[in-house]
């Protein structure tokens, strides 16, 4: 069983920089798939960036591709989206998700867990 649980969101203006935290709590975190996802009012949830069980391995969606940045740390349990350049379209709750199959870090199946999000809105 792994819980989640998200931090860093809040009010930034329109290129302006974000971190967000996801701090995991389960033994076998080191070995999980780890990925952001949003969801903007009136969307569907999508795919932000994935890391792989190592760090190894990253993948973003094209939307954030160069502005976005995931990573993880295995000894204090916890993994990072900083995001820069930010947008208005970039509006959303995102959440941190995690995967048993480390393999999934481009999350393309569901993944087992989730936290509760993050609230980012961005201004003009």
């Amino acid at each position: 069983q792994v819980q989640l649980v998200e931090s860093g969101g809040g009010l930034v203006q329109a290129g302006g920089s974000l971190r967000l935290s996801c701090a995991a709590s389960g033994r076998t975190f080191t070995w999980y798939a780890m990925g952001w996802f949003r969801q903007a009012p009136g969307k569907e949830r999508e795919f932000v960036a994935g890391i792989s069980w190592s760090g190894g391995n990253t993948y973003y969606a094209d939307s954030v591709k160069g502005r976005f940045t995931i990573s993880r740390d295995n000894a204090k349990y916890t993994v990072s989206l900083q995001m820069n350049s930010l947008k208005l379209e970039d509006a959303a709750v995102y959440y941190c998700a995690a995967d048993s199959d480390y393999t999934n870090y481009k999350g393309s199946h569901g993944m087992d867990y989730w936290g509760k999000g993050t609230l980012v809105t961005v201004s003009s």
